[in-house]
């Protein structure tokens, strides 16, 4: 299947349309917080949520209405600043921003995704999202999807938005979507609010099945700093605007949607492990030769999730020892003898590990392959012939520094 990028983010599929804005929950005139997506026809809708037992209510509000309207739904609404989280009246509130979006758009409320994030335990004040709702409908545009992507903003630094398009019987198909997190961001689910629109058209089990088997090998294999948030979700909807029959069964075009899928949100979590908190590298560690994917996906994961590791990779220092000791404590079964360590980026490829031992080394290339911004810790465990990848990011002083006034 050929799929190229092109640009829109979650108004690149048909039917959608988008915008953000200043509501007033951001003392910063200049930063959106306020953002809203809507589709012109009902969508078929699916979503992930955070594994944290503290779950803010905007998730709570939004699982009820999916279950009220059979996982139909018409439009997003998500701010920043304030994660509606730890609140007597949290889902009151939630569900009024539902109220408020409906109402402009002449639709029900349960046909509302509702979703915050920003800081935990403050009550959110619903008057400035009120006063602005009117002049966010109005300005629904799919020329403003990268408004929507700056209004759920945090501390981020980049907005983050991918979509792709591909073609089967006969029909172009387009998968777009659009992210916010910096951090508080682990496995699994993490501070991150990630939203994602299709023409294609599906069914709702299907589009659930897809959404669950992608997120466990991208977002499920993401970490900046070990935290899992109260507020994390990822959601799907599909309008069918693209024509194809509909994808009832799990053939060549559910294969074909799934790969579109993965294509968007693998790309997505590399922007956020590459804009953690603080972060100066991105780093993904590939871990093949395994006997099966959930071993796969632990070692990578262990790799990634390493303070001792994250900051061998900030001070650019080859400690391979740190990563051989990583996967050492991964909780999964096999032999650490077969174990081979690479370290790559853009300046080359250097071996720091062979059978489950450090070995000798360049320092000199090494230094040279960890002073990019993109590190890659390659292990080939020589266990079987699956792989997997996890994303991260260095641990900088900057981190501390961010976390130490987050509430200003």
């Amino acid at each position: 299947m050929e799929m190229k990028r092109v640009e829109g983010g979650v108004c690149a599929a048909r039917g959608f349309v988008a915008n953000g804005l200043n509501c007033g929950l951001n003392p910063d005139k200049e930063k959106h917080d306020l953002a809203l997506i809507y589709s012109e026809t009902p969508c078929q809708a699916a979503a992930v949520y955070t594994t944290n037992k503290v779950k803010g209510a905007p998730i709570l509000v939004t699982k009820s209405n999916l279950t009220k309207s059979g996982n139909i739904a018409r439009a997003v609404i998500a701010n920043s600043k304030n994660a509606n989280t730890g609140n007597a009246d949290g889902e009151e509130k939630a569900y009024r921003m539902c109220e408020l979006a409906a109402q402009e758009l002449g639709i029900q409320p349960e046909e509302v995704i509702v979703a915050s994030t920003g800081v935990i335990g403050l009550p959110l004040p619903i008057e400035p999202i009120e006063n602005s709702i009117h002049a966010l409908a109005q300005g629904l545009s799919a020329e403003h999807h990268g408004d929507a992507a700056y209004a759920i903003m945090t501390t981020d630094t980049v907005r983050k938005e991918v979509a792709v398009q591909y073609e089967v019987g006969g029909c172009v198909c387009t998968v777009g979507g659009m992210a916010k997190g910096s951090g508080m961001i682990h496995p699994n689910m993490a501070t991150t609010l990630n939203f994602v629109t299709t023409d294609v058209a599906i069914s709702s089990e299907l589009i659930q099945k897809a959404l669950s088997e992608i997120v466990k090998i991208t977002y499920n294999c993401l970490s900046v700093d070990g935290d899992t948030s109260t507020n994390d979700m990822v959601s799907i909807m599909a309008n069918g605007l693209a024509g194809n029959p509909e994808i009832t069964e799990e053939n060549e075009a559910y294969e074909c949607f799934k790969s579109a899928l993965y294509e968007v949100l693998m790309n997505m979590t590399r922007m956020l492990a590459k804009d953690g908190e603080g972060a100066t590298k991105l780093i993904e560690c590939t871990c093949a030769g395994a006997p099966d994917l959930d071993t796969a996906i632990t070692v990578a994961k262990s790799v990634i999730c390493s303070p001792l590791v994250k900051c061998m990779m900030f001070g650019e220092d080859a400690n391979s020892g740190r990563i051989l000791c990583a996967i050492g404590y991964a909780k999964a079964d096999f032999d650490i003898n077969k174990v081979d360590i690479d370290l790559a980026s853009k300046a080359g490829t250097v071996a720091v590990g062979r059978n489950g031992t450090n070995i000798a080394f360049s320092e000199e290339l090494a230094a040279k392959v960890l002073a990019e911004d993109e590190i890659m810790v390659n292990i080939d465990m020589h266990q079987g012939d699956v792989s997997a990848k996890a994303w991260g990011c260095d641990l900088t002083y900057d981190y501390v520094k961010i976390n130490g006034d987050y509430r200003s």
